[in-house]
C-alpha cells in the first residue's frame, strides 16, 4: 500500500474534501467546506492544512457558536446531505462551540466539530488556555462536548486518525443517529507527520439507505390503522428529511387521514391542502388541537415527540388512544409505547399506502377536517388584517412578510415569541419554505443561520425573523454575510424586550419580572424604568447592512420590496407591541411556586395543579 508523508492537519482536510454522500442516485461532496477562528492551537495545524488545500474553501465568522450555527442550517435545508466542518482554537473559542453542538445534536442534524487540545506531550503543561484537573491529566474543556456529541474522540497520535475519520463519517451519514461530532485535536498533534496510506485520500461514497419496516410489525400497523375511526398523523421533521411529502401526501389523499405538523414537520403538506389540520400541540390550531385529544390513533412520522408536541403529555385525551411510530431511528419509533416501524419514512408511507387499499374514514370525519382548515384560515386573515395601529402587532408583521414572500421562499426563526406564532399563522407551500430550529430554540441562532440556509439554497429569499432579544445575542455574522457577499433580509421585531418570555413569566403569576429592557428604577431598584434607547438601525449600518426603518405595515411592504432589489444583506427594523400576542396557545408545564406571598402566584398555581390533572402516561 502506498502511503504519502503529511501532517495530521493536512490529512484530515484532505480526507474531508474527497467525502460524498449519495441519496437516490444523486452524489454531491459531503462538506461545502469549513468555518471558523483561528487560534494559536489550530492555525498551525489545520490552518495550515487548508491554506494548502484551497479548494476546500475556509470561511472566516465572527464566533464560534455562530460558525457551528451555519453549518447546521446548511445541513437542515440541504436535508441532512452536506454539511461544514467547524473549526476553533483550545479554550474558549472551543467551549463557544458547545451551544451550537448541544443544538445540532438535538435536532439530529450533522455538524464536524475540531476543536484544538492541549498538548499530547503533556512536558510544557499548563499552557494557555488549559484547564487543569488534579486528578488526571487526560481531560480538556473539550470533555465538555462529550454529552452534546453523537461521536467524540480526542487524536493523541497522528496516526489514529486511520481508524477515526471513517467512524466520523459513519456518524454525520447516518440518518438515525446523526448530530454534532467532535474531534478534539491536540495542537501539536495536528502539525506531527505520519506515513498515511494514500488509499484514506481516495473519494469516497457514502450511500443513504432507505430501510423497510418489519413485515410483521407493519401488518399489525395495518390492522390497527383499519381499525381506527379518529386516526391523525403527526407530521414531523423525518417527513421531510427522508423526502417523503409526496408519499405523504398520496396516504392522506387515499385514507382521508388529516394531518397535524410539528414545528420541524411544517411544510409535510401544503397550508392549504384539505386534510392539513395546521400546527399542533402547544402552538397548535384549534382544528389541530381538538383532532388530537379526540384521535382513537396517532400516526406519528418522523417526529420524537417534544413536550411542545404532546404539550406536556396532555394533547391526547382519548383514554383509548394508541400510537403507531415512522421512524428512522429506533430509539424514536418506540416512544408512547407505540407499534415501531424503524424505517425511513418515504419507503413506510408508500408500503402503508399500498397496504391500506380500500381504507378510507368516513366522509364526515374528512369534512370535519377540511372545515378545520378552512376555519383556521379565515382566522388568519384576522389576524393578518391592519389595524392602523402603532406600534404593530407581532402577527400584522407575520401577515406582511407572509403575503410578500414567494412560494420557495424561506423564513427564519427559532427563539422568543415569534417561533409559535410562525407555527401557527405562516402559510407555507414548500417543504423547505419554513425553517425553525426549535428543538434546542437557540437565542442567537438566526442571524448567523440565514447565512447557512442561504448557502445551502442561493436562489431562494431568506427572510430571517428575530427578535430585539435574539438579534442582541449573536449579531455579529451579518459582517460574514457581508464579507461573503452573502444576500438575505432580516426583519427585526423590536418589542423592546424579551417578549416570549415576558408572557410566560406572567402565566406564572411573575409579573414579567426582568424580562424587559428598561433602565433600573431608582427608588423601587426594579427594572422598570423608561425604555433603553438601543439603536438597532445605527447597529446594523455600523457592521455594513443595508438598513430600512419601517414605522407601520405600508412602510414594511415597500421595505421588503427595496430589500428584495439589494445584492447585500438588508435589515429592516420595525417596532412591535409587546403586549398584543396570538391567542390559543395550549398548556405547557412550566413549574409554578408552590408557595408564595404573590396573589398572582399563587392563582397561577391553581390553574397549573388543574391543567398536571389532565396529563397522561401512554402504556
Amino acid at each position: 500500500m502506498k502511503s504519502i508523508r503529511i501532517t495530521a492537519g493536512q490529512a484530515i482536510v484532505r480526507f474531508l474534501k474527497n467525502q460524498y454522500i449519495e441519496s437516490d442516485g444523486k452524489q454531491n461532496p459531503f462538506f461545502a467546506g469549513c468555518l471558523g477562528i483561528f487560534g494559536h492551537g489550530i492555525v498551525a495545524g489545520v490552518g495550515e492544512g487548508l491554506l494548502e488545500n484551497p479548494d476546500f474553501r475556509y470561511y472566516m465568522t465572527r464566533n464560534e457558536q455562530a460558525s457551528v450555527h451555519i453549518a447546521t442550517a446548511y445541513a437542515k435545508m440541504k436535508n441532512r446531505l452536506g454539511t461544514f466542518a467547524c473549526i476553533s482554537s483550545i479554550g474558549p473559542g472551543a467551549t463557544n462551540m458547545i451551544t451550537g453542538a448541544a443544538c445540532a445534536t438535538i435536532n439530529r442534524l450533522p455538524v464536524l466539530l475540531i476543536p484544538g487540545d492541549i498538548f499530547a506531550t503533556r512536558n510544557v503543561a499548563p499552557v494557555l488556555q488549559q484547564l487543569e484537573s488534579p486528578f488526571s491529566q487526560d481531560i480538556s474543556v473539550n470533555d465538555c462536548f462529550k454529552p452534546v456529541s453523537k461521536y467524540w474522540d480526542r487524536i493523541n497520535r497522528a496516526e489514529q486518525l486511520i481508524t477515526s475519520l471513517p467512524e466520523v463519517m459513519r456518524v454525520l451519514t447516518s440518518p438515525a443517529d446523526t448530530g454534532a461530532v467532535t474531534l478534539a485535536m491536540p495542537q501539536d498533534v495536528q502539525a506531527e507527520a505520519f506515513d498515511f496510506p494514500e488509499e484514506l485520500f481516495s473519494k469516497r461514497v457514502w450511500r443513504i439507505p432507505r430501510p423497510r419496516a418489519d413485515s410483521g410489525i407493519l401488518k399489525e400497523a395495518v390492522r390497527i390503522i383499519k381499525a381506527s375511526e379518529k386516526p391523525v398523523i403527526i407530521a414531523g421533521g423525518g417527513v421531510i428529511y427522508s423526502q417523503a411529502t409526496e408519499a405523504l401526501k398520496k396516504l392522506v389523499e387515499t385514507t382521508g387521514i388529516p394531518v397535524a405538523e410539528t414545528f420541524a414537520g411544517k411544510g409535510s403538506l401544503p397550508f392549504d391542502h384539505q386534510s392539513n389540520l395546521g400546527a399542533t400541540g402547544v402552538t397548535g390550531t384549534p382544528g389541530a388541537d381538538l383532532f388530537t385529544a379526540e384521535a382513537d390513533l396517532i400516526i406519528g412520522i418522523g417526529t420524537r415527540y417534544s413536550d411542545f408536541t404532546t404539550a406536556s403529555k396532555t394533547a391526547f385525551q382519548n383514554p383509548a388512544v394508541k400510537f403507531i411510530n415512522i421512524n428512522i431511528a429506533d430509539f424514536d419509533s418506540h416512544k408512547q409505547c407505540a407499534i415501531p416501524l424503524t424505517s425511513d419514512a418515504r419507503v413506510c408511507l408508500e408500503e402503508l399506502t399500498t397496504l391500506l387499499e380500500g381504507y378510507k374514514v368516513t366522509d364526515e370525519y374528512r369534512k370535519n377536517a377540511l372545515e378545520a382548515n378552512k376555519a383556521w384560515e379565515k382566522q388568519v386573515d384576522g389576524f393578518f388584517k391592519v389595524s392602523g395601529s402603532v406600534p404593530v402587532t407581532q402577527a400584522e408583521v407575520i401577515g406582511a412578510v407572509s403575503g410578500f414572500a414567494g412560494p420557495r421562499d424561506v423564513v427564519l426563526c427559532a427563539a422568543g415569541s415569534l417561533p409559535g406564532d410562525l407555527h401557527k399563522l405562516w402559510r407555507t407551500t414548500d417543504p423547505k419554505g419554513f425553517h425553525l430550529e426549535y428543538g434546542y430554540s437557540t437565542m442567537g441562532y438566526e442571524c448567523a443561520a440565514g447565512i447557512g440556509a442561504k448557502m445551502a439554497c442561493p436562489d431562494r429569499e431568506i427572510f430571517v425573523m428575530v427578535g430585539d432579544g435574539n438579534y442582541l445575542m449573536m449579531n455579529n455574522e451579518i459582517v460574514t454575510a457581508i464579507q461573503e457577499g452573502i444576500k438575505y433580509t432580516i426583519i427585526l421585531l423590536n418589542n423592546n424586550g424579551f417578549g416570549s418570555i415576558g408572557g410566560l413569566s406572567q402565566s406564572i403569576g411573575s409579573q414579567r419580572f426582568g424580562t424587559k429592557y428598561r433602565y433600573r428604577d431608582d427608588k423601587s431598584g426594579l427594572l422598570t424604568g423608561d425604555k433603553l434607547p438601543v439603536n438597532f438601525a445605527e447597529n446594523a449600518r455600523s457592521l455594513g447592512a443595508h438598513v430600512i426603518e419601517a414605522t407601520d405595515i405600508d412602510s414594511l411592504k415597500k421595505a421588503l420590496q427595496e430589500a428584495k432589489k439589494q445584492t447585500v444583506t438588508t435589515v429592516i427594523t420595525i417596532e412591535t407591541d409587546l403586549y398584543k400576542g396570538i391567542p390559543g396557545y395550549a398548556w405547557w408545564e412550566v413549574p409554578v411556586s408552590e408557595v408564595s406571598e404573590i396573589d398572582s402566584v399563587k392563582e397561577a398555581y391553581k390553574i397549573f395543579r388543574e391543567n398536571k390533572k389532565k396529563q397522561k402516561y401512554h402504556l
